[in-house]
């Protein structure tokens, strides 16, 4: 006979917290997944100079649908021409101008054509028309954050939507303003968020448009407002832009119904860009000084104080390395550091040449990691920085590009104010 033993209170109490845990640390890991993995990343498309028109609408009817399409390709690139206010032309000369024609919507019927098309016409060709613009001055890389609100929701890259797509397949070859559009997949969208556009560290911004190699940062945010299912979609539009999210300027736009939402965005993204051409003209999308984290210039007396202090390390190190070389293996790992392992660099690269090292550094708060970061820019000779890891209240672990040896690297961090630990191939530093 079987007998079924009843589990006590407190082993049943353990087993539910155990399985709580079990799922609770099951749906982190999902969350974490989901806002790196899955299809979250749509490439922009080349950039191009040639001149694009789009929403030329036509309604074309012939003996066959082909011979309907046909027609209404050549009444587009017609249509087009005019548009951008061509001179006079007969239609195959025009034709002979247009390099690809884009179908945005179409229906096609036994004798019947209905179609949304874009007409795309060779610049090189066609400018002797048209007439020369001159040598417009473009901007400088600017990185592009295309925020979505709706439904109590900011979106970025955190999921495919609209907005994102309508920026990614603007064609922008054209245009005044040099934009940088992150794909939006793996790290992009940790990296770039709604919640970066109201960050003020001038070391993070600079971080994060190290990454994509931008000098400043573009913020065109799209409000969308679904009045009832199925119904219009109201949007509302703010162009803003630097690590301020400085206001540039606003409209509106309505879609009839949600079917019509991406020609609206794609009509956004012209006005937007627009808007930042005036900006530009204007003098207003100019890069942020105060994003520029270079090395200030020193007093001459502390200057030659400081290469007096070089100049004393150096001999001090070279004592030490002379103790150390007569010393046991044991007492050499002593005087390096036990904290710091890496692999042992025994002669200095080349001159001219530049090393990565890696640099701990103590962060006790937001205010030391900046400092810390700060710092370790403007020390003299070092090319560029990485943060590989970020403990706020701990040790944050930095990769520092450097055109000298690990004891040169030091001895700037030195100047900067920094007490320096030095080991074989790394540095623990702090204030």
């Amino acid at each position: 006979m079987d007998y079924a033993i009843p589990l006590r209170t407190a082993s049943r109490r353990t087993w539910l917290l155990l399985l709580a845990g079990i799922v609770v640390l099951g749906t982190l890991g999902a969350i974490a997944w989901a806002q790196v993995g899955g299809e979250r990343g749509i490439a922009a498309i080349a950039a191009s100079s040639d001149i694009e028109v789009s929403g030329i609408e036509v309604d074309v009817s012939a003996d066959t649908g082909e011979e309907a399409r046909e027609e209404a390709w050549v009444e587009a690139a017609k249509l087009a021409w005019e548009k951008i206010e061509g001179p006079s032309l007969p239609d195959s000369q025009i034709n002979s101008l247009v390099s690809a024609i884009v179908i945005e919507r179409e229906r096609i019927g036994p004798k019947r054509y209905i179609a949304t098309l874009g007409v795309i016409f060779d610049r090189q060709r066609a400018s002797r028309y048209l007439g020369s613009e001159g040598a417009a001055s473009r901007s400088a890389p600017m990185l592009l954050v295309p925020v979505t609100v709706s439904a109590g929701t900011n979106l970025v890259y955190e999921r495919v939507n609209p907005w994102q797509r309508a920026w990614a397949q603007y064609q922008a070859g054209a245009s005044r303003i040099d934009y940088v559009r992150p794909v939006g997949s793996g790290g992009d969208s940790l990296l770039v968020t709604y919640g970066q556009t109201g960050r003020r560290s001038r070391v993070w911004w600079r971080n994060v448009l190290d990454q994509f190699g931008a000098a400043d940062v573009l913020t065109p945010v799209a409000r969308l407002r679904y009045t009832y299912p199925g119904g219009p979609v109201e949007g509302t539009f703010t162009a803003r832009y630097g690590p301020d999210n400085t206001y540039l300027g606003s409209f509106t736009m309505t879609a009839e119904t949600p079917e019509q939402l991406p020609a609206m965005l794609d009509r956004a993204v012209v006005r937007f860009d627009s808007l930042f051409t005036r900006a530009l003209v204007d003098g207003k999308l100019r890069p942020d000084p105060t994003l520029n984290l270079g090395s200030p210039e020193s007093d001459p007396a502390i200057q030659r104080l400081i290469e007096l202090g070089r100049a004393l390390i150096a001999q001090d190190r070279a004592n030490r390395e002379q103790a150390t070389q007569r010393g046991s293996n044991e007492e050499a790992t002593s005087e390096s550091g036990d904290a710091i392992t890496a692999a042992p660099i025994r002669t200095p690269p080349p001159e001219g040449s530049v090393a990565l090292y890696t640099v701990q550094v103590a962060t006790p708060d937001a205010a030391s990691f900046d400092s810390a970061l700060a710092g370790i820019r403007g020390a003299n000779g070092v090319r560029s920085t990485g943060v590989r890891s970020t403990a706020i209240g701990g040790t944050t672990v930095v990769t520092v590009s450097f055109g000298g040896s690990i004891g040169e690297l030091a001895d700037a961090l030195r100047a900067r104010g920094f007490t320096v630990q030095q080991g074989s191939n790394a540095l623990s530093i702090s204030r």
